[in-house]
């Protein structure tokens, strides 16, 4: 009799643009005044309000030390992708909380969540997408990840980097 095996461990691209976890909910940054961890949030917009999401209000905003800084609306939004020696947050340009280098480059998230799509996307062996000819979908946040995190030989490797950055979300000590 046949035994059972499990299906390899499959990854479904969600789609999402490039933008989508620094635009959406909140990104865990380093404070700039105390150098713990602090959150850039979102403030909620009136619902007829019809501007883009980045021209919303955006906080810094750190509980160890109590900074709390509005988004000068003048101020441009930045965003800096593989590539560069440390990952900033786009509105206030503070150090990204989760990031952490490997031998083969930068590795980094805003939040638990995107975390947690790289961390999915990685250990999969079975990763599908939309088709190639869908013009959204090649310049996505999964088509842009760097070579060295897609590739199967980097696997552990890169693993054991989302670990050390999963980890360092439950450092109590740090904790807001």
């Amino acid at each position: 009799m046949p035994t059972p095996t499990t299906p390899p461990p499959r990854f479904r691209d969600p789609g999402h643009d490039k933008h989508h976890f620094a635009r959406t909910g909140e990104v865990l940054v380093r404070c700039p005044r105390c150098d713990r961890r602090a959150r850039v949030v979102t403030v909620p917009r009136e619902a007829d309000d019809a501007a883009p999401a980045w021209f919303g209000e955006r906080r810094l905003v750190c509980r160890h030390c109590g900074l709390a800084r509005r988004r000068d609306e003048r101020r441009p939004v930045v965003f800096r992708w593989y590539g560069a020696p440390e990952m900033n947050e786009p509105c206030f340009q503070a150090l990204l909380w989760l990031q952490t280098r490997t031998r083969h480059g930068l590795l980094w998230a805003y939040d638990p969540e995107h975390l947690a799509l790289l961390r999915q996307y990685v250990q999969a062996t079975l990763r599908e997408h939309d088709p190639w000819h869908e013009p959204w979908r090649k310049m996505g946040l999964v088509g842009r990840l760097p070579a060295w995190i897609k590739q199967a030989k980097n696997r552990d490797e890169v693993l054991r980097g989302l670990d050390r950055l999963r980890a360092s979300l439950a450092d109590r000590d740090r904790q807001p």
